[in-house]
């Protein structure tokens, strides 16, 4: 295995433990039994220990931080075995005040078989962990009496006022009658004799007002021991009589050296007094290694916050790693692979599957440019297999064209099929054609199904990019906007990154799919049509169509072809009709081709403008008989601004027309100004003043008539078709190149 295999392998096993971890996290916030007010029944329990006894030990620790190597493995085992009866956190529990880290510490401490309290610090406070804390184990400051012992916790975090607390903390000594006191409080009162690193005065008890009125109170009423962690230290430090322990090794960071180490206190209570001892764990302090440990346990600790932090922050560091590795000494070419030969693959006859989501006997652009493809590979002497939908009206003869089962339909006619994708019989099918390459024409649904087929069988996958999805938002249950603005160039881009080659229609698509992040190598090779077949057309029939649709010979007819749909932008040449027939200096005609759901809306609108003498929805024409009715037409005009190229554009070309049409991606790098046609912006006065402009001028129609015909020649079938095969060759060469240097 080479090392880019290796690199993507610890790429993916990282990827796999951040999953882990991050899933875990999430089970820890919802999955965990709930747990209320703990403090209560803890209290209850101490206090029952306590009772009648004077003579008691408890331990003391501060800065756990969710610690499960210290705390839980090392700490637990040797308090549960301990002489003790309960423990006492004087502060910094958690690492912080999250959900998951206040779950992953009462785990924690439910392998501990003694009762336990907490003392409120910036651990527990931060992220807004202080209603956790309420909620989970109780108030911020409180005070309960066992036996002869009363117990103090005071909030240092800030969260309770410091005035409210002094002044409960007075009114409690003044009538405290007990034996024995202890106060809690996370931040020290006091400094230590050697100050740990990196100190601050924020890590000392603030404001200056409650950590004076703290010690006056000490100093007025007897209190046996004060404790706090905060710092990673174990310091006593005597103040007035008072003994100050700052307690912070239970697992939090540590530098092992001489006052910051691994320990926790414990504390004896007799009739003749007090007594706390210092328990140090042992984390190896072999001579040799005490530098190099010192630093270990540094970063250890400063990362460490359980196992399960420390193993998400080492992924998450390797996953980076590896990235800036690879951008850093793995070369790129951001040029083509020039040393591939496709002429091996040009000389065969391939085995090719094509997949889409609508076909013959579905008439549209897609359907009639994947036709006219199939008939040319056949013609070159590849074998062409069709993955489709079914459709009621199919032929039964259609030996090179596998029908999938549908799920459901809608739409005017039921154009749109969604397919069976899982259907087993399908990919059986697929797999029994053995294909060398597999060729996609939608990015979702049918094509994602290639893909995936293309990946089982190891075979790369060409995508023909041929509609701008983002004008299809009206056929999605999704918000408009965020459909057109974000994930319809999501799915492009992902869709396409997934493919070893994509063809567009034109320059523009190109430029669009580079800006929306496409990587893979790019072919603009435009449609072909069948240029020659617009060249014979029956005289006989134009005139029995014209008769049929009652069409005079001194009426300017203009012709469009497009599906009834929203994204066709019809209703646009509609309207605009009502101004061109009134500017035309002659009689003026507009007969629209085409089927869809927006048949009915058309015909109303023309209806309220009184069009019905001068427009006509024509309906479906069959493509055998189209060069007839492209005949009829003396100008071609289209508003449709979804289309990639616009075919019926060439089409119509081929048949000697000129077009108008809304400046677009496809129509951009066809329709030339003042050569061909013209091409306006969106606006309907713009467009209406360029038709009339050339219904007006027959001379200059005629003119523009006769250099349409001639820009049409250039878009043949054969051409096209051998043009694919040539970005088949190169994709299958590229391809093949790949899987040998890997």
């Amino acid at each position: 295995m080479n090392k880019s295999k290796w690199l993507k392998l610890l790429f993916y096993v990282n990827v796999a433990i951040v999953a882990l971890v991050i899933g875990y996290k999430v089970y820890l916030n919802f999955s965990q039994p709930e747990f209320e007010v703990v403090h209560s029944e803890q209290v209850a329990s101490i206090s029952s220990r306590l009772q009648g006894d004077s003579d008691y030990q408890f331990a003391v620790l501060g800065n756990i931080n969710n610690s499960i190597g210290i705390f839980e493995q090392r700490i637990i085992p040797e308090l549960n075995q301990a002489d003790i009866d309960f423990v006492v956190s004087a502060g910094n529990a958690v690492s912080g005040g999250g959900e998951d880290k206040y779950r992953a510490l009462y785990g924690s401490l439910s392998h501990l078989n003694k009762p336990y309290l907490l003392t409120f610090g910036d651990n527990e406070y931060d992220e807004f962990g202080s209603f956790r804390y309420y909620e989970h184990f109780g108030p911020h400051f409180f005070s309960f009496v066992a036996d002869s012992t009363r117990f103090i916790f005071l909030d240092s975090t800030g969260k309770t006022p410091w005035q409210w607390q002094l002044r409960w903390l007075t009114d409690i000594l003044r009538a405290d009658e007990s034996k024995h006191r202890f106060i809690f409080v996370s931040h020290p009162p006091v400094r230590p004799q050697n100050d740990a690193l990196f100190t601050t005065d924020d890590d000392f008890l603030e404001p200056l007002g409650f950590r004076s009125g703290l010690l006056q109170l000490v100093e007025q009423h007897p209190v046996d021991a004060v404790f706090s962690s905060h710092l990673s230290i174990y310091d006593k430090v005597m103040y007035k009589g008072t003994p100050f322990y700052i307690t912070g090794g239970a697992g939090g960071l540590v530098l092992n050296h001489d006052n910051s180490f691994y320990h926790y206190l414990k504390v004896r209570v007799t009739d003749e007094g007090v007594d706390v001892s210092v328990n140090e764990l042992e984390v190896g302090q072999h001579p040799v290694l005490k530098i190099l440990e010192s630093l270990w346990f540094f970063i250890y600790s400063l990362l460490y916050a359980g196992y399960i932090n420390f193993i998400l922050i080492v992924s998450a560091l390797l996953l980076v790693s590896v990235k800036l590795y690879q951008m850093v000494f793995v070369g790129k070419s951001y040029y083509p692979d020039y040393d591939i030969d496709p002429k091996p693959w040009l000389n065969k006859s391939l085995n090719i599957v094509m997949f889409t989501n609508n076909y013959l006997p579905f008439i549209g652009g897609v359907p009639i440019s994947i036709e006219r493809l199939r008939v040319g590979l056949k013609h070159l002497g590849h074998k062409i297999s069709i993955v489709a939908p079914k459709y009621a009206n199919a032929r039964s003869d259609e030996a090179h064209v596998i029908r999938m089962p549908n799920w459901f339909s809608f739409g005017e006619n039921s154009e749109f099929q969604f397919a069976h994708l899982f259907s087993r019989v399908v990919r059986q099918k697929v797999k029994a054609l053995k294909p060398d390459i597999i060729h996609v024409h939608h990015p979702f649904w049918i094509g994602s199904l290639g893909v995936y087929m293309a990946k089982r069988l190891k075979v790369p996958v060409v995508y023909t990019y041929h509609t701008r999805l983002e004008h299809y938002a009206h056929y999605v249950m999704l918000p408009g906007n965020l459909f057109r603005n974000i994930i319809a160039h999501i799915m492009v881009r992902r869709f396409a990154n997934k493919c070893d080659s994509v063809i567009v229609p034109t320059q523009s698509v190109e430029e669009y799919l580079r800006m929306i992040g496409v990587t893979k190598p790019i072919y603009v090779q435009p449609t072909g049509i069948e240029y020659q077949r617009f060249q014979k057309v029956s005289t006989s029939k134009v005139e029995s169509l014209k008769a049929s649709l009652s069409i005079s010979e001194n009426e300017c007819v203009l012709v469009s072809v497009a599906r009834l749909s929203d994204e066709k932008n019809i209703d646009f040449m509609i309207d605009a009709m009502v101004d061109i027939r009134t500017r035309a200096n002659k009689p003026v005609r507009l007969i629209q081709i085409g089927e869809g759901h927006q048949r009915e809306h058309l015909q109303q609108r023309i209806d309220e403008h009184g069009l019905s003498d001068c427009v006509q929805l024509a309906g479906a024409v069959p493509p055998k008989d189209m060069p007839e009715w492209y005949a009829l037409g003396d100008l071609f005009v289209f508003a449709s601004q979804s289309e990639t190229q616009g075919m019926v554009i060439l089409e119509a070309m081929a048949a000697g027309m000129p077009v108008v049409a809304v400046r677009s991606s496809g129509i951009e790098d066809v329709v030339e100004d003042d050569i061909n046609g013209y091409k306006t912006p969106a606006k309907q006065a713009r467009w209406s003043e360029q038709v009339v402009k050339l219904i007006n001028d027959d001379e200059l129609r005629e003119q523009l008539g006769k250099q349409a015909l001639k820009f049409a020649a250039d878009y043949s079938v054969e051409a096209f078709t051998q043009h694919v095969e040539c970005v088949y060759g190169e994709t299958l060469a590229r391809f093949h190149n790949k899987d040998k240097s890997d």
